[in-house]
Order: C-alpha cells, then structure tokens, then sequence
C-alpha cells in the first residue's frame, strides 16, 4: 500500500527523479510528472524510450518526489513495475498529467510511439 504521504505529494503539481537501471547496471535518472493511484506511484512513457526498455529488462526502479514548494521535503520510493498499461488509458493518463502541470491536453505530435503508465509497487517508502 502506498503511503498516505507518499501519495499526495506523488497527486500534487510536483516532479519526480524517476531511476531505472541500464542493461550494464548502472543507474539512469529522468525528471518526470508523477501520479498515484491507492497502490501504486504511475509513471507515464512511450515505449521506445529507453527508461521503458530498461524496465522491460528489470523492474527495479526508485521514484524520488520533491514537493514543489519546499525541496527538502521530499517521498523515495524503491520498488518495482508490476503493471505496464498501454491504449487508451495510457493516452487518457498523458492528457491528464499535462493538465496537471500545464494546463492543457497533451499535443498528440509530441507522441513518437505508444504511451504507456508504469505501475510501481513500493517495496521501501521513505519521507524527509
């Protein structure tokens, strides 16, 4: 289950340090948008991308959410993909995530391939 505290910053016009791990196993950073559902910490991608690849390969990936409104208050949470979600709701989640943080839909030519949300079990939650 996801932390209460987890999720409203993960809800909340905040980014997150999205790592996942490179097929040599070093790690790679992306500043991404974030949501939440009760379980899980949602990553939305385009499955060319090579955060997606990485992930296809191993699961283990770490979401760091800063709160936009104070940098030292930040959620780290290590955990897993579970769930790869691709179609319409992962179209409808893209349009969603750019109204949060810009206030309009998502411009369909900036999609290069399919959308997809990354569902991410936490297996370790931390808040500073």
């Amino acid at each position: 289950m996801l932390d209460e505290n987890v999720k409203s910053l993960a809800k909340g016009k905040n980014f997150a340090a999205f790592t996942t791990l490179l097929p040599g196993g070093q790690p790679m950073t992306h500043i991404m948008w974030v949501d939440a559902d009760d379980e899980h910490l949602l990553i939305n991608t385009e499955v060319h991308r090579r955060k997606f690849l990485n992930v296809e390969a191993d699961p283990r990936v770490t979401v760091t959410v800063i709160d936009s409104t104070n940098s030292y208050h930040y959620a780290e949470v290590r955990g897993r993909v579970v769930e790869k979600v691709t179609g319409p709701e992962a179209r409808a989640h893209i349009d969603f995530l750019s109204q949060k943080y810009n206030g309009q839909l998502y411009p369909a030519e900036n999609i290069t391939s399919e959308r997809v949300i990354l569902r991410i079990a936490p297996d370790r939650q931390r808040l500073n």
